[in-house]
């Protein structure tokens, strides 16, 4: 089998958002492990607008071949007002085929590690007929950043990170099978 694709998508696109950091260090990791090709999708540079506001079709597209090149997903999720961005959202609600049968591992952060957005997402994930998988790695505004700015993990998260890649390459390699 070829190695499996991997996005981490990062699920923000304010301005002075956190979910860089977070990703650039997720791909790291990833990339350090040898088991995969990890690419950075940014939602942001698909520029998609609020579905049905616009002709997006080309946008959607290029989403879209974005999304049908990946085995599988790990999701960078800040929280906001107790969910998902609307962003990320608006990007699941653009592509439905594109996402079925494929593995997505979740690494969430906000007061409460993202805890509560990471939930939304599953219920949306399965709708998608996306695996989403158990580890989930849940960092805090308050002790893995520095000032709420600059993000500085702790070790301990290193465990989590590892063992959520770990299900979401096996779970991509499975699926794979399946489309």
């Amino acid at each position: 089998m070829s190695a499996l694709n991997i996005g981490i998508i990062l699920g923000s696109t304010r301005q002075g958002r956190l979910s860089p950091q977070v990703g650039e260090w997720v791909k790291g990791i990833a990339d350090q492990r040898g088991d995969a090709n990890y690419e950075i999708v940014d939602i942001a540079d698909f520029k998609l607008p609020l579905l049905g506001e616009a002709d997006a079709s080309e946008q959607a597209g290029r989403w879209n071949d974005k999304l049908n090149a990946l085995d599988g997903f790990v999701f960078i999720v800040a929280e906001y007002n107790h969910s998902i961005t609307a962003a990320l959202k608006n990007a699941l609600d653009y592509a439905r085929d594109a996402w079925n049968n494929k593995a997505a591992g979740i690494v969430s952060y906000g007061s409460v590690g993202g805890a509560r957005a990471a939930e939304h997402l599953r219920g949306i994930l399965g709708e998608l007929s996306v695996a989403d998988v158990r580890i989930h790695p849940a960092l805090s505004l308050f002790t893995d950043f520095e000032n709420g700015q600059t993000f500085k993990p702790a070790e301990l998260h290193l465990t989590n990170i590892n063992g959520m890649l770990d299900q979401v390459v096996a779970w991509s390699g499975a699926l794979k099978t399946l489309r």
